[in-house]
């Protein structure tokens, strides 16, 4: 008969594979979800530039270069062209208004005022002889005038001898007649050399003014054509210093060219050059300070100009307090503009690892400072010596603040405090 075998009970041998391959899923497993899977670098400690980060006031500033320049310059240029004769005063000279500075010479002009005044001559004997001409005539009329007043009175007074002659019947009514019609003929030519007389008044007159009109526009055009003779003698607008002079002996120079500038030194400016980052936060009335002769001067934006070239904008600062000693055209100020208010924020300082990460993420070390892991924040505000941190710091944490460009990759670096 068969025997029934017993089945063994509990773990066999053939069943240990199964078993550690399960147990090996169940540790890849947690890994995979509880693991750090972070790539992490070792690092040399001593290379690192460490910052902490602070709750502290942000000055709210930027730093920029500025130069002195006079307040005004005023750009010297000729209304007339010529040839350069002389050169008066030389760059650098001090200078007051109406000083002469380069004499022109221009035979053409010469030519134009002496044709000017030949013109005028010509029409003021022109009007002479229109006026003697006129008076003739004037007098002429007046004699005729006389004539025929005389001749009308004659004719009245035979006519009205004709008309008692006729009332008594001595003359023929024919006389009579005869005597009337060289009366009223003589009254006519009369009435005649009135209206003329008041005609040529008239025209006279007219004629007259036209001419006087004529020849003071001539005598006003000889004038202007003198003064351009005069304009030749380039002379200083204002007081203040010659500083530059760009012409030389026989030099032909055209009206409106600019040959030389003078500087009013009655007081300064300053003129920077601003990256166009900060273009839309600058405005006029900022106020600003820069360092000098260990001593603090104020200044204030006066003009901004909107024209932007090579990524910077042009800015005008005045002086709102005292002037440091010696100023000069030229010198440089590093200057300190205020942008706004100081304000409590977490800042940390400047450094390289912003060129890599853009101000979006930064390494932040553990207390032990044995890692740092790279953690998102978000910069706002910066000037000269921090930066302002909005999201993802808080004071008291410490930052790797050097250059990320050998690890930018990694989440995680191990500092090695080794020798």
């Amino acid at each position: 008969m068969d025997i029934q075998l017993e089945k063994k009970k509990g773990i066999r041998r053939k069943h240990l594979p199964y078993i550690a391959g399960g147990a090996l899923f169940i540790v890849l497993l947690g890994w995979i979800i509880f693991g750090d899977h972070s790539s992490t670098l070792k690092i040399d400690a001593r290379g690192v530039n460490i910052g902490t980060a602070t709750a502290d006031l942000f000055n709210d500033f930027v730093r920029v270069d500025g130069q002195v320049q006079p307040i005004t310059v005023v750009q010297l240029s000729p209304e007339e062209g010529g040839i350069v004769q002389e050169i008066v005063i030389e760059e650098g000279s001090k200078v007051r208004r109406g000083d002469i500075i380069v004499r022109l010479s221009n035979s053409q002009l010469d030519l134009q005022i002496l044709q000017a005044e030949a013109d005028l001559a010509e029409k003021q004997n022109f009007l002479r002889n229109t006026l003697v001409t006129m008076e003739q005539d004037r007098l002429s009329n007046q004699n005729e005038k006389l004539q025929l007043e005389l001749e009308t009175t004659r004719k009245k007074r035979s006519f009205g001898q004709q008309e008692k002659l006729l009332a008594e019947s001595l003359i023929a009514r024919e006389d009579f007649l005869l005597a009337r019609e060289d009366y009223d003929l003589a009254l006519q030519k009369h009435a005649l050399i009135m209206e003329r007389i008041r005609q040529d008044s008239i025209l006279r007159s007219t004629q007259v003014e036209q001419m006087e009109d004529n020849l003071a526009n001539m005598r006003r055009n000889v004038l202007l054509v003198r003064e351009r003779k005069d304009h030749l003698d380039i002379r200083s607008q204002i007081d203040g210093e010659l500083g530059l002079l760009d012409v030389v002996l026989g030099q032909n120079v055209s009206p409106g060219q600019k040959i030389g500038q003078i500087n009013d030194l009655s007081d300064y400016k300053v003129e920077a050059l601003i990256d166009e980052h900060y273009i839309d936060r600058v405005r006029t009335g900022l106020n600003a300070t820069f360092e000098r002769q260990s001593a603090l001067f104020a200044l204030t934006v006066r003009k901004v100009y909107p024209e932007v070239r090579d990524g910077k904008f042009r800015t005008d600062f005045i002086f709102t307090g005292e002037r440091p000693d010696n100023i000069r055209s030229g010198q440089t100020y590093y200057i300190n503009l205020e942008l706004g208010q100081p304000s409590e924020s977490i800042i940390i300082p400047k450094g390289t690892f912003f060129q890599s990460t853009g101000g979006n993420w930064i390494f932040v070390l553990d207390a032990d400072g044995r890692k740092a892991h790279r953690r998102s924040i978000r910069i706002g505000r910066q000037n000269p010596q921090y930066y302002e941190v909005l999201e993802g710091l808080d004071a008291g944490e410490r930052v790797i603040l050097s250059g990320y460009e050998s690890y930018r990759d990694n989440e995680v670096l191990i500092l090695n405090n080794e020798q």
